[in-house]
This record gives C-alpha cells, structure tokens and sequence, in this order.
C-alpha cells in the first residue's frame, strides 16, 4: 500500500478510489478522516476490543480527530515506527464512556533488561518507563515519573556514599591458637583445677572426683525407709503371729475332730437309749453323723495299707529324686484340700435340708445326703493316702545319708518362692494364701510327728541327735521361706502390715463363731 505523501486532498482520493483496500486490511496503521461521527467510532472499537485487536498508539491519536501535521516525510517516519514500537512496547488505551473522563493506560514491556550495577539499572528502569509512558495520556507520565523517583531514590540508598562515604571491607578473622585458649579457659570441660600436675595430684583427683554409687542412686525419703522396715520386720513378725495363731486354730480343729465330736455322737446315742424315744436329728448332730462316717471309713482304709512297702518303693526308685515325688504330692496336696471343702459344704448341706424336710420329701433327701456322704468319703480317702505318702517320703529323706533332705528343701522351697512372689496378687488372694501356708505348717508338724513315731518304733542305735537337727532344719526352713515369700508379697502388691492384723482378727471371729 503507498504511503501517503501530504496534505487532507490524498487521504479523500485514497478514501474514494480504494473502499475495498480499507475493507480487506481493517489493521492499516492509517487512520479515516474525520468524517466520522462520534458512535461510529465508538462501535468500531468495541468490535475490535471483542476480536482482541490492540490498535497502535499512533492510530489512537487520529480517532481522536487529531491531525498529522507537518510534511509527508513526517507522516511516512511515523508510519513506519509503527513495527518497531511493536516490537518493543505494547500500549492498550481504553477511553471510558463520555460521563467517565480519566483514562488507564496498560504497558506490557517486552524488552529483556539485564542490571549490571545499582545505578545503571536505576537508568534502565527510568528509560524503560518514559518508552512505555511516551504515547499515553496526563496520568501515566505522572505515574511514570513517580516510578523513576522511586528507583533514584533506592539507587542513591545503595551507594557507599549514601552510608557514611567509607567502603566497609571485612576484615578476615585470625586462625585459632588452640594452646592459648585452653591456656586462658583451662576449665573448659568442667575438670576441677589442679595446682600440681603431679601424678599423686591426679590419682586423688580422680579418686575423690570420680563416679560413686551416691550418684547413681536416687536419694530415699521417709517412705522408702518404712517401706524397707516393713519388709524387714513389720510384715515377718505379724505374718509369723498369724500362721503361729492358726496352727493352733487347726490343731484345735484336728483334736475336736478326735475327741469332741466322737464325745457328742456317744451323749446322743446314750440320750437315745435313755429316753427310748426316736427324735429326728436336727442339721448339727447330722454332720456330726457325716464327718464321723468319714473319719472312721479312712481310718480303716489306711490300716489295710502295707507302710513299709510304700516305704522301700519310693526309696528304691531310681528314676523320679525324692524331691520330685514331694513336690508332686505336694500339688495334689493342696488340689485335695480345695476339694475337700467343697465336698464338706456340699455335705453339711444336705444335712440341714434333710433335718429340715417334710414327710413327704424324707426320701429325697436322704438319698441326697447318702450320696453327699459317699463322695465325702471317697475324696477324704484319697486325701488321706497323698497325705501319708508325702510324710513317707519325708521320713525317707531325713533317714537317707546321701543328701536327700537338703535337695527336697532348696527345690521345694525355692519353687515356692518362684511361683508365688513375682506374681500380681489382691488383699483377699493374699488372705487364702496365708491360710494355704498355715494348713502347709500344721502339715509338715505332723509329718514330723509321724516320722518320730515311726523311728521310736523301727529305729535303731543312737538316732534322736540326728532326727532333732533334721527335724530342726525342716522346720525352720518352712518358717524362713514363709517370711520371705510374705515380705516380698507385701513389697511388690503395696500391701501394708496391717493387712495381716486383719487377717488376725478375722480369723478369730471365725473360731468364737
């Protein structure tokens, strides 16, 4: 397309002669005349706004019905800076509706910029802005000009002048002499001074700065040091008087069982022979009748019993120790006692429901009671034989010379310990515990008993020294362990010694009932 050469004459020649040129190339960089009214001009940048057409600052000075002015050499030059502004900046002018009269001007800045130092870049920064601001309105030269205020005034702050005038070059630090610092802080790792570097000097530095058991152990209070009397003697000696007041409370038992209530069964008998009236028993003379059954019935069975065979069995076997059968005995020991008081209460059971039936329920319940009472028998029986092999494997251990007893007591007794303290137990599994050791001690006195008797009967040259030591070691070993197992108990549970006062005094209430 020619450029034009001049005057307002060869832009109406071009407008008649060419209508289809301005058609086909709506982005010509030349501007219409202005003949033009004000809403065509309108319309016609809103379509270009909506196809996304930016128009060159150039061509937004002809919409506004300014004129080039000058001679074409001019016009040509400025039509032809068109591209090369492109290339560099780009400006959008919105002009608002005609009650709006302020304008915003957006400039997108293509060209790259490299700051090689803090003053050149403020000139760059500067530059940049009077290219960008140079084809729009009042109000983005204002901007404009703030913007290189803005830059001259952090380039002057970034100026050694502008900080006193004096460049500040650091100064490198000197290499650490390790000799004179440990020279000036000799106490650097906490080591206490010494005046003389002799080695006796340091023998007792380290002698008396070294590390002590003190320092390893936490300091006690009053608590710790009742905690460590209790273990010591409070919990021994009240759990020692609360098995020596229940050994006496089953040997009480044990004699009533042979003496009163044998005296009992023979004044209801003669009553009965006296009066030669038949009165129906009442529950207490029925379980009376039941445990003298019992008793009499066990008796009988362990006199049918060849003693010393079971004897020379158990001392003759080779491949179970002596040891081994007592602690064996020893669990079916206490499985037969737990059993035994269930049976026993089952049987006085029955007792006060036959004393207490009526006619028509006799049968019943005396069938009921019977059975009871065989099962009573059969369990005791049983009992009675685990019993008497356990005090013939005793006796076999005190009479043999080969160590026997020493074996039985540390397995036995250690086990004991192993089984029961490392254990987490309540007040009232304790309470049974203490019951267990007390029925355990009357036990073992009567094992000796049995073995004394045995030995005044069979024994012969001098054996009652030997017997009394080991008869001594027996039973004192059974009361160490006792103290023991129950002081550790107490520690590791947080028993408190007055527990077994309580024990004490409960076990009275029972025996005064």
């Amino acid at each position: 397309m020619s450029v034009r050469s001049g005057g307002r004459q060869l832009s109406f020649e071009l407008l008649a002669g060419d209508l289809t040129a301005d058609d086909e190339d709506d982005t010509s960089p030349r501007s219409l005349p202005d003949t033009t009214s004000d809403g065509q001009r309108r319309r016609r940048r809103r379509s270009k706004r909506k196809r996304g057409f930016r128009s060159p600052p150039i061509e937004e000075a002809a919409s506004e019905g300014e004129q080039p002015r000058g001679d074409g050499k001019g016009d040509a030059a400025a039509a032809f800076r068109v591209p090369d502004l492109r290339s560099t900046t780009e400006t959008v002018c919105e002009s608002s509706e005609a009650e709006r009269s302020s304008a915003s001007c957006v400039t997108y800045v293509g060209v790259e910029l490299r700051q090689r130092s803090v003053s050149g870049s403020a000139r760059l920064v500067a530059a940049s802005a009077e290219d960008g601001t140079s084809s729009c309105g009042s109000s983005t030269r204002e901007s404009a000009a703030a913007a290189a205020a803005v830059a001259d005034v952090a380039a002057a702050a970034w100026r050694p002048e502008a900080n006193g005038g004096v460049k500040k070059k650091l100064e490198k630090e000197q290499s650490l002499d390790w000799e004179k610092y440990m020279k000036e802080t000799s106490n650097i790792l906490g080591e206490v001074e010494r005046l003389d570097n002799s080695p006796f000097r340091y023998f007792l530095g380290e002698l008396y700065g070294g590390n002590s058991l003190r320092s390893t152990i936490a300091v006690g209070n009053e608590k710790k040091r009742q905690r460590v009397y209790n273990t010591m003697f409070h919990v021994p000696w009240r759990c020692e008087r609360l098995i020596v007041a229940g050994f006496f409370v089953c040997l009480d038992s044990f004699l009533s069982l042979l003496t009163i209530m044998p005296a009992r069964i023979v004044v209801t008998i003669w009553r009965l022979l006296k009066t030669r009236k038949f009165l129906w028993p009442n529950a207490a003379d029925l379980s009376d009748y039941g445990c003298f059954i019992v008793l009499a019935l066990g008796v009988a069975s362990l006199q049918m019993i060849d003693i010393s065979l079971i004897y020379h069995v158990i001392r003759g076997q080779g491949t179970i120790k002596l040891y081994v059968v007592y602690n064996v005995l020893e669990i079916f020991d206490k499985l037969c006692q737990s059993f035994g008081e269930d049976v026993l209460q089952v049987l006085f059971n029955s007792a006060e429901g036959l004393s207490a039936c009526s006619t028509d329920n006799v049968t019943f319940e005396l069938m009921r009671f019977l059975l009871d009472e065989a099962i009573a028998v059969v369990a005791f029986v049983v009992h009675s034989f685990v019993l008497l092999a356990q005090a013939i494997t005793l006796s076999t251990c005190i009479i043999a010379h080969n160590n026997a007893l020493l074996a039985l007591l540390v397995s036995n007794n250690f086990a004991e310990i192993k089984s029961n303290v490392f254990k987490r137990v309540s007040k009232e599994n304790l309470h049974n515990l203490v019951y267990y050791d007390i029925i355990e001690r009357f036990h073992i006195t009567a094992f000796l008993l049995f073995v004394l008797a045995q030995n005044i009967l069979e024994a012969e040259g001098p054996w009652f020294d030997s017997f009394l030591i080991n008869a001594s070691l027996v039973f004192l070993c059974e009361v160490l362990i006792d103290a023991i197992k129950h002081s550790f108990l107490a520690k590791f549970n947080e028993i408190k010694p007055v527990a077994y006062s309580e024990f004490l005094e409960d076990l009275c209430k029972q025996v005064r009932c």
